[in-house]
């Protein structure tokens, strides 16, 4: 049965997140020849519309005011409920980030919809959209249904194919009229304080890079961003690394901090604590660099090494500079 869907596009620093075209893939999935939806919010957004139909979408709602310049509940919770009122999906999904995590339960609520969080599977069976979830820190997975009324679900970065391009719809623009009462700006964003954490976004990064307790010291995270540079990637950090002072709870992955997903994760002097586990062990491919072989991060590793970091890294980053050298 055909299918209203409705995306929240993921927005930072001015522009789209990949999240946002892995949600549309998803949306192609469920859609079942239905109509597919964006939402854009923000200030100084309309260019994001254009060329968003040849990545599946049939319409873009743009809704574009100062006010929306930094993410505040109220005020997008409202502008929004304007575009779910004017398209009437039967699906909504959000990227599970900052903003997602919390738009979407206060959507679900004033819908009275069904929410199905952190999803990192959408598909189609029996005529049913079926969420798979991680539960038990990632030990375990469910399924999850909503049986009658709106869906909203929240979808995990870096989990599906993002949609790829040349579908040739047309995409038609719809300008959504912002109107905000005092009441629904009684949050107000004065300053934004950003962590510099590299030139690639730990969340979308591909490649991740990252140091627990055996890295000694803020020091000792310098072979890590050496290697994360050679090989195009981000650097991350456990929460023990972060709590000992050697790097900022910026770079922090885990159940308490940021759930990443790379195609390689590299962990360097990390003992794979279950906290830790939660957050990366969906990455496709795993490599662990530990002294201790009895260490837990080898058991769900793919590849393992024995030996020092301080040893093992730069040898890793110097034969792989030698291969880029090389042109491989």
């Amino acid at each position: 049965m055909a299918k209203k869907v409705l995306v929240a596009a993921d927005v930072r620093g001015g522009r789209l997140r990949k999240v946002t075209y892995e949600m549309l893939a998803a949306a192609g999935r469920v859609a079942d020849g239905g109509t597919i939806a964006v939402a854009i919010l923000g200030h100084q957004v309309e260019n994001l519309a254009t060329g968003l139909g040849d990545f599946g979408a049939d319409m873009v709602y743009v809704a574009d005011a100062p006010q929306l310049q930094e993410y505040t509940p109220a005020a997008y919770r409202k502008v929004f409920l304007e575009v779910v009122r004017g398209f009437a999906p039967d699906v909504i999904l959000f990227a599970h980030s900052a903003v997602g995590r919390d738009l979407a339960p206060m959507v679900a609520m004033r819908l009275g919809a069904g929410q199905v969080s952190d999803a990192v599977d959408v598909a189609m069976e029996n005529g049913q959209i079926v969420f798979t979830r991680p539960i038990y820190a990632g030990k375990a997975f469910t399924k999850v249904v909503v049986r009658e009324g709106v869906t909203v679900a929240t979808l995990r970065p870096n989990n599906l194919e993002a949609a790829s391009g040349g579908q040739g719809k047309s995409g038609t623009i719809q300008k959504v009229d912002v109107q905000l009462e005092p009441v629904d700006l009684s949050t107000t964003v004065r300053e934004i304080v950003q962590k510099a954490t590299g030139g690639v976004d730990l969340a979308e990064a591909r490649i991740i890079v990252s140091g627990g307790r055996g890295v000694k010291s803020a020091d000792g995270f310098k072979p890590l961003y050496e290697l994360a540079e050679a090989l195009g990637g981000a650097v991350g950090a456990s929460r023990g690394a972060c709590d000992a002072g050697y790097c900022d709870y910026a770079l922090q992955i885990g159940q308490t901090g940021k759930v990443v997903t790379p195609d390689l994760y590299i962990a360097c002097g990390i003992s794979g604590a279950i906290q830790h586990l939660a957050g990366m062990s969906n990455s496709k491919v795993i490599v662990a660099i530990n002294k201790d072989p009895e260490a837990p991060i080898f058991q769900v590793a793919d590849y393992g090494i024995v030996g020092d970091l301080f040893e093992v890294v730069p040898k890793i980053t110097e034969a792989v500079r030698q291969l880029k050298a090389q042109g491989v």
